[in-house]
């Protein structure tokens, strides 16, 4: 599998950015190119920014016990069009430039840190996941709305 931590790995996922731009189009869903960014740095915001609440102890529990193994493995793509945790949402319109370079950023900010920093590192939703998990779940959530533009 791909992997966040790989360095020819990380290149290969900015290139597929690079290759888009402000007037790109999704195959499937609502969002602009700039939203589809904004959307994807929640995923990085949950780990680097004290920006989004916790989940309340039910909430997690209900998060782990139902979305957890969707999200932290392979077993299952994204569906088109699936539903999306209220902090994903961005209903505002974004600069292209500024969230770009924002997922650039948090991309190689990830790479850098490494596996070993991510493995037992608590999730926001889900607990501590391995450095497996982790993985999976940034690669897959990038993979899924690159995708859903093309590249």
């Amino acid at each position: 599998m791909t992997s966040v931590f790989n360095e020819s790995d990380v290149t290969e996922m900015i290139n597929r950015i690079n290759n888009l731009n402000p007037s790109s189009r999704p195959l499937w869903g609502k969002m602009s190119v700039a939203q589809m960014f904004a959307h994807c740095n929640v995923s990085y915001e949950l780990v680097y920014e004290n920006k989004h609440p916790k989940p309340n102890a039910f909430t997690k529990l209900m998060l782990k016990l139902f979305l957890k193994n969707l999200i932290v493995t392979n077993k299952t793509p994204y569906k088109k069009s699936s539903p999306t945790a209220p902090s994903f949402l961005i209903k505002d319109d974004k600069n292209f430039e500024e969230e770009r370079n924002r997922l650039i950023e948090h991309i190689k900010k990830t790479q850098d840190l490494g596996e070993f920093y991510f493995d037992g590192k608590e999730s926001h939703s889900f607990g501590k996941l391995t450095k497996h998990e982790w993985n999976v779940m940034f690669y897959k959530h990038l993979n899924h709305h690159l995708k859903q533009f093309g590249v």
